[in-house]
């Protein structure tokens, strides 16, 4: 972890009524320094953190030098979720992770954002969880953002979702290897049967009866186990499911009508987690009450994961966005 910085924040009070003491927030800036270009706001998903570029970003191929979303031009920060762990931090992890919510990591983002004197963001984006609180920072705060780009990912938690958030806690709190088990329920989710077949076609390790499939999976599990803690799990998979920017508030539409931002809906044909087909149902409503909304989506064989992995795809997506901003500085320059 290089270059990790933190803002401390003080006796922040959660949505569902209760105070916490204090929250340390974790962050790590790429490109030109804070107030000398754009702002990119990147979340990061379940299992991610703040090094999204460089030797160990896990977005290298959109985030960086000549990218999609390019470090020569844009300042791009990104916030580690409280809890999460990056900052190896024992006392910062967070035991009660059921009192917190998407929406209270919106607002300790916001907070984050308001401290570090930035007031407006050229975008925000984030891929599963990170676009959940995506949705939820434009909702706290509408007029701030000019694109909201949200990648396999909803406004809302569905039935479905929530059901996988359940069976990912029995398994986090009652398997004696919570971390590795849970992973290997995650994994599927976040792939399909089709890649699963046609990569592993049923075959066995050299010499062994081990079959590569189970190899890959258990791998899967003791990677994660080797490099995040059970708390910070527990917590990540929790948030999913209090993802709903119109709790205690209005509908969907008359809540979205309210964001100011051009929305890029991108979604991803085979995600078998945030299905395609829930994002195409909210694109059609806000073609109805907005103009500035757009639907990309991914073909890909690798299903929830493929933000991660189609980054060809993903930049053809993203380029127009950012080239055009840059092109008419360059022009009015």
């Amino acid at each position: 972890m290089e270059n990790i910085e933190k803002i401390d924040l003080f006796n922040f009070d959660l949505e569902i009524g209760k105070q916490k003491t204090y929250i340390s927030l974790s962050y790590q800036v790429f490109g030109p320094p804070i107030s000398h270009a754009p702002i990119v706001v990147v979340n990061h998903s379940l299992t991610g953190n703040s090094t999204v570029s460089g030797k160990n970003g896990w977005w290298n191929g959109v985030v960086g030098e000549n990218k999609s979303i390019d470090t020569n031009y844009f300042t791009v920060i990104v916030f580690n979720i409280p809890g999460n762990g990056y900052d190896d931090q024992v006392g910062n992890l967070i035991d009660n992770y059921r009192d917190f919510t998407v929406r209270d990591i919106a607002r300790i983002f916001w907070e984050g954002l308001f401290y570090l004197k930035i007031e407006t963001v050229f975008t925000i984006i984030g891929g599963s969880l990170g676009g959940a609180i995506a949705w939820e920072m434009a909702a706290l705060q509408p007029e701030r953002i000019e694109n909201l780009i949200p990648i396999a990912t909803d406004w809302k938690a569905t039935d479905w979702v929530i059901a996988n958030v359940l069976i990912q806690d029995q398994i986090l709190n009652n398997s004696d290897d919570p971390i590795v088990d849970a992973r290997l329920h995650a994994t599927l989710l976040y792939r399909t049967p089709e890649y699963v077949n046609q990569r592993f076609q049923r075959n066995k390790l050299d010499s062994s009866s081990i079959l590569q499939i189970e190899n890959w999976l258990l791998g899967h599990g003791i990677q994660l186990k080797n490099r995040y803690r059970l708390a910070a799990y527990k917590l990540m998979n929790h948030l999913l499911k209090t993802n709903d920017i119109t709790r205690s508030r209005q509908d969907f539409l008359a809540v979205a009508n309210t964001i100011q931002s051009n929305i890029h809906l991108i979604t991803i044909d085979t995600d078998c987690l945030f299905i395609a087909d829930e994002s195409r149902k909210t694109y059609r409503g806000l073609k109805n009450i907005k103009q500035n909304v757009f639907y990309h989506q991914i073909q890909s064989i690798h299903g929830h994961d493929a933000f991660l992995i189609e980054f060809n795809q993903l930049s053809d997506i993203l380029n127009p966005i950012f080239l055009n901003h840059k092109t008419q500085n360059y022009v009015s320059a």
